[in-house]
Formats: structure tokens, sequence, C-alpha cells
């Protein structure tokens, strides 16, 4: 039993979750966020959005992204459920960032 158990757990360990990814908001994020977040979008994708952003001003709606080099799309359709342009979404570095609990006060 102890062997299965064992098993079961390794398995879990093991065996990457998939499907985690939130919605990111694509005029908040960085590249380093839109890479690891987005599906068909590396590196040179990612920094491509970023500078699109930064020449063009925010994206007014997700379909926008077309107008960035290399986005087709394919890309557009795989991430349209966590692409935002407003409102929530993961800005930069807010994936990795560690939640830390306020500290309480002093009892008195």
């Amino acid at each position: 039993m102890r062997s299965i158990l064992a098993c079961l757990l390794l398995l879990l360990i093991a065996v990457p979750v998939v499907g985690l990814a939130g919605p990111v908001n694509i005029n908040t994020a960085d590249a380093a966020t839109l890479d690891r977040e987005l599906k068909g979008v590396g590196p040179a994708r990612a920094a491509a959005i970023v500078a699109y952003r930064g020449s063009h001003g925010p994206f007014k709606s997700i379909d926008e992204l077309a107008l960035v080099e290399g986005i087709g799309q394919k890309v557009i359709d795989d991430n349209r459920e966590d692409l935002r342009v407003g409102g929530g979404g993961k800005p930069a570095a807010a994936a990795g960032a560690k939640i830390v609990a306020p500290k309480k006060p002093p009892a008195r």
C-alpha cells in the first residue's frame, strides 16, 4: 500500500501542471511574463509585443496584436481566453512574485 501511495505522490510531483496560466494584460505585462504565460510566444515575440506597445501606445483590443510583426492570428486565437487589454491580468513580474502576509503588530 505504501508503494502505491509513494508512486502516486511521485506522479503528482513529476507531472507538470497544465492550464494554470491566468489572464495576461498585454498593455502592462513585461516581455518575461508574455514569454512565460502565452502559448506560441517566445522571447523574440514577447520583446516585439513590448516594443510595439512602446512605439504605438497601448493596445485597444486583443486583435491589434496581429499588427505586431511575428504575431499571427493562430497565436491570438490560441491565447484569446487568457489575454486582456484592460482591467485584470498579470502585470509585469506579478506571476513570479512572492505573496508575503503583512506582519502583525506586537501584542500589548
